[in-house]
């Protein structure tokens, strides 16, 4: 699974998924500052199935349906490593499920 984590996320948060995905940040791919739309079609046209982000205004913002990936968006109470680390394992769990198109929201 290709995952791709938001800028609003902690790098470190990419080692924290098993290596049976391959996890990159927005940052490693050069995309910083890119708009929500341009960014879901920088990641189709590069392959990646998950967009994990708490950019709860994406699914109002953008029409993700149509794009063929599951964004996740973690209802956390900040952007914290400590914080956001234990939300890996509810995505690893929903991972293993048949992925939709459109956001998922992740809660604790």
């Amino acid at each position: 699974m290709k995952i791709l984590l938001d800028e609003n996320l902690p790098t470190k948060l990419r080692f924290d998924f098993g290596k049976e995905n391959e996890v990159y940040t927005v940052r490693a791919m050069k995309w910083n500052g890119k708009k929500n739309g341009e960014l879901l079609e920088l990641m189709t046209s590069n392959g990646f199935h998950v967009f994990i982000t708490m950019d709860k205004n994406l699914y109002f913002q953008q029409n993700v349906e149509k794009f063929p990936i599951t964004v996740f968006v973690l209802s956390a109470e900040n952007n914290k490593h400590q914080t956001i680390q234990p939300f890996v394992y509810k995505v690893e769990q929903l991972l293993k499920r048949k992925l939709q198109r459109g956001v998922v929201e992740v809660n604790l």
